[in-house]
């Protein structure tokens, strides 16, 4: 597994190390400076998951979104991302980004699932993270990443050119540019694409989202670079997937907020439905899912945050959050129907905004069948006595 590269500390308390962030302390002059600098830390992820909350409040309303069908609202949407500095959270200042933490854009990503947003938020965060394990520079607008599949690969030719396809890519005909793994004959590489050089034919996912398949026709990169040593595929599927799981774990969240409010309303043989027994189980039923999605995703981001390689012990932790998140989506998502009954599946009532996108982000970045054979045979070839180790280091 890739050990995860430092960036040049800068004059700062908290400094930002690439792709891992890690705080530096002073202990020698002040015992306490672990303690206060983990609080700070803390403090600065509620400020950017605020930050992005009030933004998707004021500008991503469910039902305001649902009501729109021109799609009017994705442009001021992006422009106040982008003003915050979200989109490039992962990417460090000398690289065009924010600069900020791991923790903080896992939290941004969490808000993200909650409104479930239709735009490439989380695709460009994660396309300039990958750009940025080459020191190659993120470009404003738009981005996503390929392969978004771990069967996909993309080659570089003798010339430097990419070929190859990749499908399944999100937003891809909404990305400018398009931050690419490759492998050649010198190993993996990651490369910068301008995406007007691919041919990209349009998809979509279940919630109508793009959902593109991209070809690469010895296309002649903006930037190209070797990957890290140890950096692979997998590395990137990993990160995908807890960024996925991140963002199931919040749509979660709201469909239970949603079933929970509708059924206080809803009146049934003259008594909200909320004071039926089978539907109060059911809303237990889907409250205890959304808590196990969450703490899984919230694990593997805190997992990922907190560790200096994507080792197997973070392996263990992406792949189980992937695997339970997805589960939670499917069971999840039925439930909150059922509470709601035919209203909820049509087109007027958010419902299908959360329900339909969890669905959707459980194919990304691997199933949950994928991820669940992967992890099977770590263990596996770890043998039976090392299981418990294995799961006991977290």
């Amino acid at each position: 597994m890739p050990a995860l590269q430092p960036a040049p500390a800068s004059a700062l308390v908290r400094t930002v190390a690439f792709p891992h962030h890690a705080v530096q302390e002073n202990t020698a002059r002040d015992p306490c400076a672990k303690f206060k600098a983990g609080n700070a830390v803390a403090e600065s992820e509620n400020i950017v998951a605020e930050t992005a909350e009030k933004i998707f409040a004021d500008l991503a309303d469910a039902q305001t979104i649902n009501n729109d069908k021109t799609g009017g609202w994705k442009a001021p949407l992006w422009q106040a991302l982008t003003e915050a500095g979200l989109p490039l959270s992962w990417v460090p200042e000398d690289c065009a980004g924010s600069g900020a933490s791991l923790a903080e854009g896992f939290s941004v990503l969490g808000a993200a699932g909650r409104f479930a947003i239709a735009v490439p938020l989380a695709e460009t965060m994660l396309a300039g993270w990958l750009l940025a394990q080459a020191r190659i520079v993120s470009p404003e607008g738009e981005m996503t990443v390929a392969p978004a599949s771990p069967k996909d690969r993309i080659a570089v030719g003798a010339d430097g050119t990419l070929s190859g396809r990749a499908r399944g890519v999100p937003f891809a005909r909404d990305a400018k540019h398009i931050a690419v793994l490759a492998g050649g004959a010198g190993g993996l590489s990651i490369a910068l694409v301008d995406a007007s050089a691919c041919r990209i034919e349009a998809g979509l996912n279940l919630a109508n989202d793009g959902h593109d398949t991209v070809t690469f026709t010895n296309v002649a990169p903006i930037a190209i670079k070797p990957a890290p040593k140890g950096f692979d595929q997998t590395t990137l599927m990993l990160m995908g997937g807890v960024a996925r799981s991140l963002q199931i774990a919040g749509a979660l969240e709201s469909m239970l907020d949603v079933s929970v409010r509708y059924s206080n309303e809803r009146v049934a043989f003259e008594k909200k439905i909320s004071k039926f027994q089978a539907v109060q189980h059911n809303l237990a039923k889907l409250a205890g899912e959304s808590a196990a999605a969450l703490a899984a995703a919230t694990s593997a981001a805190d997992a990922i945050a907190n560790s200096t390689s994507f080792d197997d012990a973070v392996f263990l932790e992406a792949a189980s959050a992937k695997i339970r998140c997805s589960e939670a989506a499917e069971k999840g998502a039925a439930i909150a129907h059922q509470v709601h009954g035919a209203i909820g599946f049509t087109i007027e009532h958010i419902l299908h905004r959360y329900t339909l996108r969890a669905l959707a982000w459980r194919d990304d970045f691997g199933s949950e069948s994928y991820w669940a054979v992967e992890l099977g045979k770590l263990v596996a070839a770890r043998g039976a006595d090392e299981l418990w180790p294995l799961v006991a280091s977290r």
